[in-house]
């Protein structure tokens, strides 16, 4: 049977962005995975990765100096990896969801992010976007303006201290990987499977690195280890971020919540050149990934040039990523996101 046109050039249709939900119907057919494909990713990332740890580890000999220069590529092509891992929890990267569970838990032992434990978490919050009464899960902690000026002069500065850029981009992903990650923190009476997940991991983790330090000593194989994945840790929060922290990004009470909606307003879309858009696995097409989690990372763009209107919803660059990082409490008058010196501006007038 022949295609219609319409189904040849897809594209010739425009889409409603008031529409969410339409969208996502929209968008289904993007959403099966090609095996070939998949595979292909997952080798493009994983030997890349691996030959470039394995040429830090060498290098340290030559000079330690010399091993940090390839620093930010080891911890980019992990940072790729989680980005799969994540794909895997959604169950977008292959047909089968034995092969993306089983997939997902092997990284993880690279990436140190328990697999089982992440999926739950980050579903609750994939259910829970935009909503400002299911914060709390697989999210930046933010407070509204008026719970912040409610509490005390103490919680306030640890509030403010927990959201400045050094602290949200350096401590926390270095605390969240490194430490919070070794135990099913906030999943620990909800079943047996989240303590298997995290103690099998850090167990897997831990011979991996026992390994590498009776090769290369101790001290190599952690001046090369931290440094790598620091890095994939802190552009990762960085992404997760500006996702859903943006001027124009729309949060509401349960009762004024509805899941489409809020998962496209709720998201950006963060521009990005080429080689990082490759590098980040598409994930700055974030709003297009909410609406259908199940579409694979590498048709993400595929949408875009599809429906190019949608590249213009929530859009954002990156030079307009650092500004972003003074919002940090909402307003629920003016229904956005305000820093701390327009929430001291917003209370002193009324």
């Amino acid at each position: 049977m022949a295609r219609s046109d319409h189904d040849q050039n897809p594209s010739q249709d425009r889409i409603d962005t008031d529409n969410p939900r339409a969208i996502a119907r929209t968008l289904a057919r993007f959403r099966t995975p090609r095996a070939s494909r998949s595979g292909w990713e997952l080798a493009v990332t994983f030997l890349p990765f691996a030959a470039t740890f394995a040429a830090m580890l060498f290098a340290v000999e030559a000079g330690y100096y010399i091993a940090l220069l390839l620093t930010p590529v080891a911890g980019l092509f992990l940072l790729r990896l989680f980005i799969i891992q994540h794909d895997c929890g959604h169950e977008a990267f292959f047909r089968k969801k034995g092969s993306n569970n089983w997939v997902g838990r092997g990284i993880g032992v690279f990436t140190l992010t328990p697999y089982d434990c992440w999926r739950r978490s980050h579903a609750l919050h994939h259910a829970s976007t935009g909503n400002l009464d299911a914060r709390g899960f697989g999210d930046v902690d933010t407070l509204t303006v008026n719970e912040y000026m409610q509490k005390g002069r103490i919680a306030r500065g640890f509030y403010r201290l927990y959201r400045h850029p050094v602290v949200l981009l350096g401590l926390g992903p270095a605390y969240l990987f490194l430490l919070r990650h070794r135990l099913p923190v906030g999943l620990m009476k909800a079943g047996a499977i989240y303590w298997v997940s995290a103690l099998a991991t850090n167990a897997v983790t831990a011979a991996i690195l026992v390994g590498l330090a009776f090769a290369f000593g101790i001290a190599t194989t952690a001046l090369v280890f931290v440094p790598v994945l620091v890095t994939a840790a802190s552009i990762g929060v960085w992404l997760f971020y500006v996702q859903h922290q943006f001027d124009e990004v729309a949060w509401d009470n349960r009762e004024d919540w509805e899941f489409h909606a809020h998962a496209l307003a709720g998201s950006s879309y963060l521009h990005l050149p080429g080689w990082l858009h490759w590098f980040t696995g598409n994930i700055g097409i974030h709003h297009v990934h909410h609406l259908m989690s199940r579409i694979p990372f590498y048709r993400l763009p595929d949408v875009l040039k599809e429906y190019p209107e949608l590249a213009e919803v929530n859009r954002i660059t990156l030079k307009q990523t650092p500004r972003l990082f003074l919002l940090a409490l909402w307003d629920e008058e003016r229904k956005r996101l305000v820093s701390f010196r327009e929430a001291k501006r917003i209370t002193a007038n009324m």
